[in-house]
């Protein structure tokens, strides 16, 4: 019963109960763990299984007691400490799940095993069988094991391990007295075991199904389509949606994140992980309206835009944002929103183009994505008019060679180098410069007074800024590798 593999709540009452009374009648001091005591009524679809005093039993039916005390009461008494010995156990005895990241053994999978015993007392105190929304979380997590690459059988293991462990935590306490009452938990508990396992084996299978998914294999040949420059009209159709009139067409980097370079840690896990959050945000901030062809390191998002903003009306005077930077806007807080939920940065280049036009808008896109990481520019969304001096310094011609030369002086003075860059990006002010490099200013003085002895630039000349400025964007566009 793991947060991710954990049996659902779906009892059934055994036959051979022998009827009792309940010796927890009697109102007790917690009231999520108050008998039953309300007339039927309609079940609720997603019970609250920590507040349970109201919810439909199975006619005659009586909650197990284990020890003199009711069986559901045990479990949630104990949920905190079931669930982590639930996933100490399967590191223990499932070494494959050593390969998920820390963060998401004491987080995801702790909580989700939490969530599965409050289901398992709610099936024990009621007889009642668990709505489907019990078992979707199941299915779900089997398909994210899937993705993740751990084998079915460690899956399905997982449950057998899970509700061992409640049955003996249940149990340790068991009088000679409680033998029709065992009887009645380890049927209930079997059958639950039965509806995970089956969930869960459906969820991994669905996963690992090539092609399985229609719709997504549809939105591919659509995106194929759109990149090849080839009609688009037909694919769309096959993938139920219109062509927009403008796509914004996303090239995204994505970072490495931490786990993917912890030892121990499966790197193609946690890469994996960070994908499908990442995608995940991407799809809710689009509400699903995005196409994306993306691995771990980044790639292609196409966002369906509305018309140019000269079709449409100007916003209100006194009304922030205009037309043409709306869309932008939104574009660049969903790319932030995107990277936290990913937990990496993220920097990401756009251009917006027509359906026939997508493949030139790529093509641009992934160029100023070029130019934003040779200049080192911090996360976040940038456009053509983001970078145009930068864009138009780094391309190939004669004069970015000759430019890049002019810095040559320095090539073997890294730290001269250095302290031009940050003198510049500060706006030529020294003490800004001593503070970011930790110097004393005279010794920016004196390092600024040799740049201009060995290059004949002088960065206190207002003429001489712009050549050097311009030689260190040609110098980077020389020495940086594409992104693609």
């Amino acid at each position: 019963m793991t947060g991710h593999n954990a049996p659902a709540a779906s009892p059934g009452r055994s036959p051979d109960a022998t009827p009792r009374s309940e010796p927890h009648s009697a109102p007790t001091t917690t009231p999520d763990l108050t008998p039953d005591r309300t007339p039927a009524r309609t079940p609720v679809r997603v019970p609250d299984h920590s507040a349970d005093h109201t919810a439909d039993r199975t006619p005659g039916w009586r909650v197990p007691v284990i020890g003199g005390r009711p069986a559901d009461q045990r479990l949630l008494g104990g949920v905190r400490e079931l669930a982590e010995n639930v996933v100490a156990a399967l590191l223990d005895r499932v070494p494959v799940y050593h390969r998920l990241p820390r963060e998401q053994l004491t987080g995801e999978l702790t909580r989700d095993t939490e969530r599965r015993i409050r289901a398992l007392a709610h099936a024990v105190r009621t007889g009642l069988p668990a709505p489907d929304e019990e078992f979707a979380a199941v299915r779900e997590a089997a398909a994210r094991r899937a993705e993740e690459g751990l084998p079915l059988d460690a899956v399905l293991l997982a449950h057998h391990l899970g509700l061992e462990i409640c049955w003996e935590f249940v149990t340790r306490h068991a009088r000679d007295g409680d033998a029709a009452d065992l009887l009645v938990l380890h049927r209930l508990l079997l059958d639950q075991l039965r509806q995970a396992t089956t969930a869960a084996g459906a969820g991994y299978l669905d996963e690992r199904r090539p092609a399985g998914d229609r719709h997504a294999a549809a939105r591919q040949s659509l995106l194929t389509a759109l990149l090849a420059g080839t009609p688009a009209d037909e694919a769309a159709a096959r993938a139920g949606l219109r062509l927009p009139p403008r796509y914004a067409v996303l090239c995204l980097s994505v970072a490495d994140h931490t786990d993917e370079h912890t030892p121990g840690v499966d790197p193609g896990i946690a890469g994996r992980r960070k994908l499908r959050r990442l995608v995940a945000e991407l799809d809710h901030r689009t509400r699903q309206s995005a196409i994306t062809t993306l691995t771990p390191s980044g790639g292609l998002v196409l966002v369906p835009l509305g018309p140019p903003p000269e079709a449409r009306p100007e916003r209100a005077p006194g009304r922030p944002g205009t037309p043409a930077e709306l869309p932008w806007q939104h574009l660049a807080a969903t790319v932030a929103a995107a990277a936290r939920a990913g937990g990496v940065p993220v920097l990401a280049a756009a251009a917006a183009a027509a359906p026939g036009e997508v493949p030139g808008a790529a093509a641009l896109a992934y160029e100023v994505l070029d130019v934003a990481r040779a200049f080192d520019r911090p996360p976040g969304l940038y456009r053509l008019d983001d970078v145009l001096l930068e864009y138009q310094l780094t391309r190939p011609s004669q004069a970015r060679s000759r430019l890049a030369a002019l810095l040559e002086p320095l090539a073997d003075g890294g730290e001269l180098l250095t302290t031009l860059r940050t003198h510049l990006a500060g706006g030529l002010n020294r003490r800004h410069t001593a503070g970011a490099l930790h110097l004393h200013p005279n010794t920016v003085d004196y390092r600024l007074r040799r740049i201009a002895a060995l290059t004949g630039l002088d960065p206190a000349r207002p003429a001489d800024v712009l050549r050097i400025t311009a030689a260190i964007a040609a110098r980077a566009a020389e020495q940086a590798p594409a992104v693609r």
